[in-house]
């Protein structure tokens, strides 16, 4: 009788962890193409091509029955932005995947067009000596925003066409990148690094931060940076083949980058800091989004058996109730993200603490519904 009790309160709870994760998960995907990007407002940038990539995973996560609905969101994005679809630069690559998508799903051929004209426009933009693809086009610089800006499109142009050329091309600036920006001790990244002498003055960075350091890097790691390259890898191991080595370098990368978070991880909120490496500072803050791709990645990892669950199951579970519960607010059928850094460029650490938190920011958006996605995959395994 005990043991009929026990097998019972376990089901509910598990029938109750998956309920919880969906309607999450279904107020934050209203809440993002109802009121914080309708289809038709849609713009061909970077925080709109995150959320664009969770109405993806959306759209392969849900039954036939509730898939016509992100299909056209998604189609609807792309054509609105037909005219200003371009891979000039990272982030505007970003937005590509929308186009290798549309292309894979639907095989219409202006789709195929664009996405292959951004591959054309990504392969001219500026590089660095080594061979790191800038950030940006004015200066040369490489900032760790970049890997994930360019595996959306490159990871959804794999899947569409099944050619190693994009897993190769993702792969090796994620190993470049990493030369420059990795941290051995933490296994986090910098910010960014300047490839040039020259100062640019973007009107967001803080002026002359590659002057801090001989070596012409960042000094900090900022959260969201390193959640960017955390879920851009736990993305290439879901794409690419279980037994190549795209998917055993990819897992080593993914272990390097996410070894200290468990000891970083907020007890209290279950979530990480803007700055993670100084929890104590009395200046720093917690912050929803870089918790939400960490959480994502790290998911990811103990789902595909490349991290160990023992370690990050608790993780995941302190992230998952921490973010509804501290950095997430209900309106009606709503559920939107609060405690979201805005958007950030390099600087120091004053720079960073001093940065505005803001809510209902589309990256946040699209970061918290990838990561309940996985959380409910990652339970109904179980």
């Amino acid at each position: 009788m005990k043991m009929k009790k026990q097998i019972l309160i376990l089901a509910l709870f598990l029938c109750f962890g998956k309920t919880n994760a969906q309607n999450w998960v279904d107020s934050l995907d209203l809440y993002g193409r109802e009121v914080c990007m309708p289809a038709d407002q849609y713009k061909w940038d970077w925080g709109q091509a995150t959320m664009l990539n969770a109405m993806v995973h959306l759209y392969n996560s849900k039954p036939e029955s509730q898939k016509q609905q992100y299909l056209d969101y998604i189609k609807t994005a792309m054509d609105h932005t037909m005219n200003s679809a371009n891979g000039v630069h990272p982030n505007a690559v970003a937005s590509g995947h929308g186009m290798a998508f549309m292309a894979k799903i639907t095989g219409d051929s202006k789709y195929k067009e664009i996405a292959n004209k951004i591959y054309a426009d990504y392969l001219t933009t500026p590089r660095t000596k080594n061979g790191g693809v800038s950030h940006r086009t004015e200066t040369v610089e490489m900032w760790d925003d970049t890997i994930y800006m360019l595996s959306m499109y490159l990871l959804e142009m794999y899947r569409y066409t099944n050619d190693e050329k994009y897993l190769s091309e993702l792969l090796d600036q994620l190993h470049i990148h990493k030369a420059k920006l990795a941290d051995k001790k933490w296994g986090l990244w910098v910010h960014g690094y300047d490839d040039d002498t020259d100062d640019y003055k973007d009107r967001c960075c803080q002026f002359g931060w590659a002057n801090a350091t001989p070596g012409r890097t960042s000094k900090e790691f900022w959260g969201r940076g390193n959640g960017w390259v955390v879920i851009a890898i736990a993305d290439a191991l879901k794409a690419a083949p279980r037994k190549s080595t795209y998917f055993r370098e990819f897992a080593k990368e993914l272990r390097s980058i996410t070894q200290k978070l468990p000891q970083l991880q907020d007890q209290k909120t279950g979530l990480w800091y803007q700055l993670p490496i100084y929890p104590d500072s009395i200046a720093n803050f917690i912050e929803s989004s870089c918790s939400a791709m960490f959480a994502y990645g790290i998911t990811v990892g103990v789902k595909l058996k490349v991290l160990p669950g023992k370690t990050f199951r608790p993780v995941i579970e302190k992230s998952y109730s921490g973010l509804q519960k501290y950095a997430t607010k209900h309106e009606g059928k709503y559920s939107i993200p609060t405690l979201v850094c805005e958007g950030t460029c390099i600087g120091d650490r004053a720079y960073y603490f001093g940065r505005k938190t803001k809510e209902g920011i589309n990256y946040a958006i699209g970061a918290y519904i990838m990561f309940g996605l996985e959380y409910e995959k990652l339970n109904q395994k179980d």
